[in-house]
């Protein structure tokens, strides 16, 4: 890097006061990730309000190799928008981006900022009669563009397919500050390689997001909240396969959770209540969806579907939400396990997808298997059964040292899981992106072809290894 007091004298001239600070009160907030696990240092916080601002500034970072720290709404879970200790490396924030640029009601597409957050999306759409077909817990600090970044899932994949399923159109700036502009959503389009589709899941290493054209539904009329009690998550499975021909394309979410975490979340949030009289060693929550053409037969739908099960056999006992409110209750139970698990102590957080088919029994040996190998832990796996990606955590010991377990015991325990999850041919990353925090996991397991293609990408796009270095690869 050439002298950093000329490198932030010509981004100030560029950005303003506004769009880059470099007081450390300002700064310090933005290099710790959201889970607390890794803290960097930084030159500045830069925040330009367009794309033309931010291909100027990647221009100058190129001229001055300045690394480059994308960041959204700093709300990932792997590291990956957090910098190095070097503090060489500019953060550069696109929270100012957060416009929509154009809103085509008719045409169900929407053209907005990278920094848009995604709560924003979704009320600015509803008002208009439509939704965006993907929710997460951290929807108000999640934005568009660490969405697109992380080709983030959620909860309504199963129907709706993840980030990569919503995105239309891309722009983005490279490393040599040209802007990418594909925003033009087309249906047919074989000019060779489809370039926002390389970028989306790239973690800000080939390209940062500036604004993305998005694919919208029509709103929900009607939709029915379901609770089933079961003996196993083999039973799990079964009724997955079942919903799936009762319901069709009606079947929106199934999400999974052992006795385990419904009791933590029960203990941990004050007013929660089971929607069961008994406990059951695994429960489903599934939401059936519909617009208006078919949200009359919903209810008939939902009735039908669970008395079936309960014919044959699949549940110990089930309810569906009276009511909007009841349906939020079931919804929060699930979205409360993490906090209410990191109220417990310690643990180890694996964010893994196997083949959906082979899901049930990979959790029904994976957990004792765990818990053999590492006495005193206790392996869990919830999550998203319907699309093959649990979180499969491992809480350490009772006594255990937060801070000094995950770097010890916990890292040995990590490596056991990848292995197994490598084993069963899944991936340690579903949904939550590689980061920081699994980049010497997937160097260690990845596929030897798959990494020399990406690495070779990544040199083409970026030869001088400035855009969120020391992430992915």
């Amino acid at each position: 890097m050439t002298d950093s007091h000329a490198f932030l004298s010509a981004a100030r001239d560029l950005l303003g006061d506004r769009g880059l600070a470099t007081d450390p009160e300002l700064v310090e907030p933005w290099l710790t990730d959201w889970r607390g696990r890794y803290t960097g240092r930084a030159l500045a916080l830069a925040s330009p309000a367009s794309a033309e601002e931010v291909a100027a500034l990647v221009k100058l970072c190129a001229e001055h190799r300045v690394p480059i720290v994308p960041q959204g709404g700093n709300s990932g879970m792997s590291g990956g928008a957090t910098p190095d200790e070097s503090g060489n490396a500019i953060v550069l924030s696109l929270r100012r981006m957060n416009e929509v640029r154009s809103f085509e009601a008719d045409a169900r597409e929407i053209i907005c900022d990278a920094g848009l957050i995604l709560q924003t999306l979704h009320e600015t759409v509803a008002a208009e009669g439509l939704r965006f077909p993907l929710t997460l817990g951290g929807k108000g600090s999640a934005t568009i563009g660490g969405l697109i970044s992380t080709n983030a899932g959620g909860t309504q994949v199963l129907r709706h397919g993840s980030m990569r399923a919503q995105v239309l159109g891309l722009e983005a700036v490279l490393a040599d500050g040209s802007i990418f502009d594909a925003l033009t959503p087309l249906k047919k389009d074989n000019r060779g390689f489809d370039l926002k589709q390389l970028l989306i899941g790239s973690e800000g290493t080939l390209g940062i997001v500036t604004g993305a054209t998005l694919r919208l539904l029509p709103a929900l009329a009607e939709r029915a909240v379901l609770w089933a009690g079961l003996g196993d998550i083999r039973d799990a499975r079964k009724l997955l396969l079942h919903a799936q021909a009762r319901a069709g394309d009606a079947l929106e979410g199934f999400e999974i959770m052992p006795r385990h975490s419904l009791s933590a979340v029960l203990n941990h949030t004050p007013g929660a209540r089971a929607p069961l009289q008994g406990e059951h060693e695994w429960n489903a929550l599934m939401e059936l969806a519909a617009d208006a053409g078919g949200a009359e037969a919903l209810p008939d739908l939902a009735q039908n579907l669970l008395e079936s099960a309960f014919e044959a056999g699949l549940v110990e006992d089930a309810t569906i939400a009276a009511n909007e409110r009841q349906a939020e209750e079931f919804w929060t139970l699930r979205d409360e396990i993490a906090p209410a698990e990191r109220a417990l102590g310690p643990a180890m957080q694996h964010d893994i997808s196997v083949p959906v088919a082979k899901m049930a029994d990979f959790v029904a040996e994976a957990v004792p298997k765990v818990e053999r190998e590492f006495p005193g832990t206790k392996a869990i796996g919830f999550g998203h059964l319907g699309d093959g990606n649990v979180h499969f955590h491992v809480l350490a010991p009772k006594g255990a040292t937060p801070g000094e377990w995950e770097k010890t015991d916990g890292k040995i325990i990590s490596k056991f899981v990848h292995d197994e999850v490598t084993r069963w041919g899944g991936s340690i990353s579903a949904e939550h992106g590689i980061g920081q925090l699994k980049r010497d996991e997937l160097a260690r397991l990845g596929d030897p072809v798959q990494l020399a293609v990406l690495r070779q990408v990544k040199d083409a796009l970026d030869p001088h290894g400035l855009l969120n270095p020391g992430k992915l690869l």
